[in-house]
């Protein structure tokens, strides 16, 4: 029988919600919050509160608390999908032959899908873990052999924030270095005008003076010199032959300075290294080895330098090292001279690095091997030659004979014509000036690319035809014969095959948040949810360079101009910038534009910063960075400033104060409850407040957070969920109230005119890295206000029930209003290390074999654990990891009996492998014991997913006494 119709007579409001495909869904703050209500309810009484808003009125004082919600509305999953790809599809695909350090790439689809795309690899955090870190310090180290290789010097760090940011690194290493030298810095013209830009920036706060010098025309100034940089080709494109960067090199040594290249890798390929010229530093970006360009980020920078330079290098550096049955592993080397150790005489802010993207430029080269770096060098070289060769038969002048891939053409009065027909044309080239377009070719040019240029242009087919045959424009003299990347890994792997099951294998090496919780202490190791991470590889997003016209990036401006008015209205804060793309950078930004104000007002005077004792070290160094005075605020007994320390400071410093940097919630994870007293001290002197925004997780939503201080910087990678990626990438905006506005960042090459000129940038692109932004814009998209708000109430929910569940076994040093902590707590091992001799180390590697990540260690307090578990971790989890904290506390109770002895029991000899159980076994505990605690795995099925390190626990001593950093030959792996 036919059925009848189906009536359609229903109200429009129920009609709407039936449209609404996503309307039966689960709501993406219950994907995103680990705890379910009836979790948080058990949470809640155990520690005598009925709702979350009763426990955030405990702990949060009433004087900061917010008091009213935050005005965002949530979407879905689905939705917020939709609204980036309309936003994308406003961002203009061209080919970009723009350069000035940015380039087209092929991202191996190998690496793409299971690097950049693989929660194993984007969740983990920075090494310091390393026996559960082997798999990306490896690779790390392939990265590290990959700059050393190419660049033809000894020592590499394991990435920088982008080749700008490196170069001003490198400049401070060469004033180190350098020291019987004046603090005056050459700079070739022909560096990147981003990077002329960011030195500015950098050296102006410092004194140092940097000089910019036409070497061609003029040679190297007369004087002293710390250092010169030059760029290696020039970002016209121009090489020069090689007795003119030796000649360089040898004049700038006999003045006792020191010579920085800051060097294209692709083009390291086929041309002499800077070390083989003499160079005692090499920087630059390993964008162009499968890293898409991202609208500028992120990208990792490198640096490499000379023997005897390598404690200038700043950021991380991967070593090698022995475990404890000798064998080889790798681990983060050098690690004192970090700024929590050398704090205001640090020279780098740089507590990290991108990570990530180190790796996929290490996979890359692994994957193409040196054959196939030279074989894309030479394809790249010959479609510049061929561009030149044709540029040349229509009678346009080419500026430069000898070049790598960038053609400088003279087109007098011609250039925005010739840009235009050319971007009308689907091919983006870069206009120099009325006179000049510059065209770079990279890896994706092909010969419609170069069609295209002539014919915009205006060379005809019969001029075409008429051609002479390119040829090569490199120097002669500068023809590459040293061999590089001959290490086996980087010829095993050229079979997707291979290639895949390496990748597996480090990966499988690792522990990352797709294993179990990072418990870490204002690391904030919460979910990045797959939703957010999309986005970030459609090539609409991927592939727009950062210097693209306004035109072609109106959906990155429209999601930007958003993402900044949502975290104005999160935090208060009046405006907000984006481009600093890691924390210390946001750092930098706060504290010069509290200088820049206080100049403005003719009050250069104002030099002095108070900073904290317990503060983390990058507030020094950044401080210090800024052109200021470090002057230490002492700490109470309680972990809080002490506040007639403070008034004592800044009444001593009543001329001269400038500001002071507080972390709020306070370093050791408590709402302060004088925070507003430290405001209204500091502002009575005449100085602005700066609170550094690593523990926002604990603000969004309860607390007024503008009300704190003048500037804060927002760490994206923490509070709003980029990834940590093994340790980058980050993005550490900067927010400001109206006063300060006038001095957030500007960069010369910025899509706005009206933000080019000021104080100038502190990274390489105008939005640092803006690649990354979708995922914190998708992040508060779905979680609106209200979910904002609930994740800061269960964060803070899930510290103090993990605090209540350990402070019998463990103390909390340091609780705030009604014994409550904020977000993360402090549990203080010394009293047992004292009677037992067991050490937090000892505690951090045990834990490995209940199968968890460390927390912090010994920071901010030598000897505790500071704990953080974050909203995303469900009430299985905190409680599996409480209970392996209390069985461990029983482990140590048996050495305190006696039972076994404290230099034979499983706390000192964790964590155990697999291979060191099948071997002799003579300790006084068994192997069960040793490889499944009961706690940990109480029945035969919980054992199958268990972590297995690699390696046993790691001599760091050894690391540092013997430095190498490296590949190690596959002899010394076996």
């Amino acid at each position: 029988m036919p059925h009848d119709p189906v009536s359609t007579d229903l109200p429009l409001d129920l009609l709407a919600s039936l449209a609404d495909p996503a309307s039966a869904a689960t709501p993406f703050v219950d994907r995103h919050i680990g705890p379910s209500p009836d979790e948080q309810a058990k949470m809640l009484a155990a520690l005598g509160y009925g709702s979350l808003e009763e426990l955030a009125d405990a702990a949060v004082p009433e004087g900061i608390r917010a008091v009213q919600g935050l005005d965002l509305e949530p979407v879905s999953e689905a939705a917020v999908l939709e609204e980036l790809q309309d936003l994308a599809q406003q961002n203009v695909l061209t080919a970009s032959m723009i350069g000035l350090g940015y380039f087209g790439t092929s991202t191996p689809p190998v690496v793409l899908r299971n690097v950049l795309e693989n929660p194993g690899w984007y969740t983990a955090y920075t090494p310091y873990q390393p026996e559960i870190s082997q798999g990306r310090l490896e690779a790390l180290i392939n990265f590290q052999t990959m700059i050393g290789d190419l660049t033809g010097l000894p020592t590499a760090n394991a990435s920088l924030l982008d080749e700008p940011t490196a170069v001003a690194e490198a400049v401070t290493a060469m004033r180190r270095g350098a020291k019987k030298a004046p603090p005056r810095i050459v700079l070739d013209s022909r560096l990147l005008p981003q990077t002329l830009a960011v030195v500015a920036t950098r050296c102006e706060p410092t004194g140092v003076e940097i000089m910019v010098a036409d070497l061609d025309a003029d040679g190297l100034p007369d004087g002293g010199l710390a250092g010169l940089v030059l760029q290696y080709p020039g970002a016209d494109g121009l090489l020069r032959e090689k007795d003119f960067y030796a000649g360089l090199v040898e004049q700038v040594h006999e003045r006792g300075g020191l010579v920085t290249m800051a060097a294209d890798l692709l083009a390291l390929a086929l041309v002499t290294s800077p070390g083989e010229l003499g160079a005692d530093i090499a920087v630059g970006s390993a964008q162009r080895f499968g890293v898409p360009m991202g609208y500028g980020g992120p990208h990792a920078g490198y640096m490499v330098v000379s023997k005897g330079l390598e404690r200038t290098l700043p950021g991380r550096l991967v070593g090698v090292s022995v475990d404890a049955e000798g064998n080889t592993a790798y681990r983060l080397a050098l690690q004192t001279r970090e700024q929590h150790i050398r704090r205001e005489k640090a020279t780098s802010n740089i507590c990290t690095a991108q990570v990530l993207l180190a790796v996929m430029a290490g996979m890359y080269a692994v994957w193409h091997g040196p054959d196939g770096l030279r074989r894309l060098g030479l394809r790249v070289h010959r479609h510049a030659t061929a561009l030149a060769a044709g540029l040349r038969a229509g009678d346009v002048e080419v500026v430069h004979d000898t070049f790598f891939d960038t053609v400088t053409a003279r087109v007098p009065g011609r250039a925005d014509e010739v840009w235009q027909l050319a971007h009308d044309a689907g091919v983006s080239l870069r206009r120099v000036d009325a006179d000049t377009v510059g065209i770079s070719c990279d890896e994706l040019t092909d010969a419609g690319h170069l069609r295209t240029v002539w014919t915009a242009f205006g060379i005809s087919d019969v001029a075409l035809a008429a051609a002479s045959a390119p040829e090569d424009a490199l120097p002669a003299s500068l023809s590459r014969e040293s061999r590089y990347l001959t290490h086996p890994v980087f010829s095993e792997h050229h079979s997707e095959t291979a290639m895949l099951r390496y990748i597996t294998r480090l990966a499988d090496a690792d522990y990352a948040l797709d294993r179990g919780m990072i418990p870490l202490g204002s690391c904030t190791m919460k979910l990045n949810a797959t939703t957010e991470m999309e986005p970030i590889t459609w090539p609409r997003f991927a592939s727009i360079h950062p210097f693209a016209g306004a035109a072609d990036a109106r959906g990155y401006a429209a999601l930007i101009a958003q993402l900044e008015g949502w975290l104005a209205a999160v935090t208060g804060y009046d405006r907000v910038s984006v481009q600093p793309n890691a924390g210390s950078q946001g750092e930098l930004a706060g504290l010069l534009a509290i200088r820049g104000y206080h100049r403005s007002r003719g009050d250069e005077k104002r030099d002095v910063c108070l900073i904290p004792s317990s503060a983390h070290g990058t507030n020094a160094a950044s401080a210090v960075m800024a052109g200021m005075r470090v002057v230490v605020v002492k700490a109470s007994e309680d972990g809080a400033v002490d506040l007639d320390d403070l008034q004592k400071q800044a009444d001593a410093h009543a001329a001269d104060l400038a500001a002071i940097m507080v972390t709020y919630p306070s370093t050791h994870g408590v709402y302060e409850e004088g925070i507003t007293k430290i405001a209204e001290i500091v502002h009575a002197y005449g100085g602005q407040v700066y609170v550094d925004g690593a523990n926002l997780n604990a603000l969004v939503g309860v607390a007024r957070i503008r009300e704190l201080g003048d500037v804060s910087h927002l760490n994206l990678h923490k509070t709003f969920c980029i990834p940590h990626g093994g340790g980058g990438p980050g993005v550490g905006p900067v927010g400001v109230r109206a006063h300060l506005a006038p001095f957030l960042p500007t960069h010369p090459l910025h899509p706005d005119e009206a933000r080019r000129d000021g104080v100038g940038p502190v990274s390489g692109a105008p939005y640092g890295s803006a690649g990354i932004l979708p995922i914190s814009w998708a992040y508060v998209r779905m979680m609106g206000g209200e979910g904002l708000t609930r994740a800061t109430q269960v964060a803070v929910l899930a510290a103090n029930y993990v605090a209540h569940r350990l402070t019998g076994h463990f103390p909390v040093l340091y609780t705030g209003q009604g014994g409550r902590v904020a977000h993360e707590c402090i549990l203080d091992l010394r009293p047992l290390t004292k009677a037992t001799g067991v050490t937090v180390d000892d505690v951090a590697k045990r834990l490995i074999d209940y199968g968890f990540h460390a927390p912090t260690m010994s920071f901010p307090v030598p000897g505790t654990l500071m704990v953080e578990p974050t909203e995303s971790e469900d009430l299985t989890e905190l409680d599996r990891f409480c209970a392996a904290m209390i069985a461990i506390k029983g482990e140590i109770d048996r050495v305190a009996a006696g039972e076994w002895p404290p230099e034979d029991n499983p706390l000192v000899h964790a964590p155990h492998t697999a291979g060191c159980l099948t071997g002799p076994w003579e300790h006084p505990y068994d192997r069960e014991t040793a490889a499944y605690p009961a706690t940990a795995f109480p029945t035969a099925g919980s054992r199958t997913g268990k972590y297995w390190p690699p390696v046993r626990r790691i001599d760091g001593a050894y690391g540092d006494r013997n430095l190498f950093c490296s590949c190690p030959a596959p002899e010394d792996l076996s």
